[in-house]
């Protein structure tokens, strides 16, 4: 694949995308802080996901998902975050990637997966800087053009819509239901966070479906799973665990059909 093609993939545009979204929130905030842990963050990606490739012996190693990895890890911590805490959260999202994987693809997302761990494991503060969530609230629009980018070149419109649907819809009504802090997780930063979720992790092509009817039903069960875990404790961990029980629907839904196939062939010889 030559450099242009690369750039007109899936993930050039997400990397590509997502290094925007570094500059820009670095220069709102004006720090260089945001830069400097995206730099780490994605180089420990890199060096485990080469390693963990060459461990695996695969003949054909591809590092631009752990690019990916690398980014969303150092745009969701805090940008004050420790280079110790960033490079094993990084870590433990790569390392996810290749151990819980079936038939080399990974099951569950790795950067949600490495991010729901650094919260009990480091106590990690998980800002999603790179969201905007500190900054005035028109630099929402960059989220909103470059999510709209990115949920056309993976072709995703199903599962982002129903998410979004489903997700505000409920929080409307525990709003008005006074269920838990909803009003909340309507205002920024976890406006925030959540259009950042929904456009760039809810949407990974391999931990996510491909059929638009499996699209909605993932894009729900997500939105369903986070808003019950948000009622009941809060905090920022419900869209990570909504995205992981969603990537285990999908897992099993695909196993079901190959299992149940396994048996059928089974019986018919016994």
């Amino acid at each position: 694949m030559t450099a242009k093609q690369w750039l007109q993939s899936p993930k050039g545009y997400v990397t590509m995308a997502m290094t925007a979204y570094l500059v820009i929130a670095s220069l709102g905030s004006h720090s260089a802080a945001g830069i400097m842990n995206g730099l780490i963050a994605v180089v420990v990606s890199l060096l485990i996901d080469y390693l963990c490739s060459r461990a695996e012996k695969r003949k054909r190693i591809v590092l631009d998902g752990a690019v990916i990895t690398g980014l969303i890890v150092s745009l969701v911590l805090s940008s004050t975050a420790s280079w110790l805490i960033l490079s094993a959260t990084a870590a433990m999202a790569v390392i996810s990637k290749h151990l819980i994987a079936y038939k080399k693809k990974p099951v569950l997302n790795p950067a949600a997966l490495g991010l729901l761990l650094s919260i009990p494991l480091f106590h990690a503060g998980q800002s999603w800087w790179g969201a905007f969530g500190d900054l005035p609230v028109w630099y929402i629009l960059f989220l909103l053009a470059g999510g709209y980018i990115i949920s056309n070149r993976v072709q995703k419109y199903p599962q982002v819509f129903a998410f979004f649907a489903v997700f505000f819809l409920l929080l409307l009504v525990m709003g008005v239901l006074h269920i838990g802090e909803a009003s909340d997780a309507l205002r920024p930063p976890f406006i925030n966070a959540t259009l950042f979720f929904g456009f760039f992790m809810l949407t990974d092509p391999p931990t996510s479906p491909a059929k638009v009817k499996d699209q909605i039903v993932f894009g729900i069960a997500v939105a369903v799973t986070g808003a019950v875990v948000y009622a009941i404790f809060g905090g920022l961990t419900y869209l990570f665990i909504g995205l992981l029980a969603g990537n285990i629907y999908h897992w099993l839904k695909a196993r079901l059909p190959l299992q149940l196939s396994k048996e059928n062939r089974y019986n018919h010889f016994k």
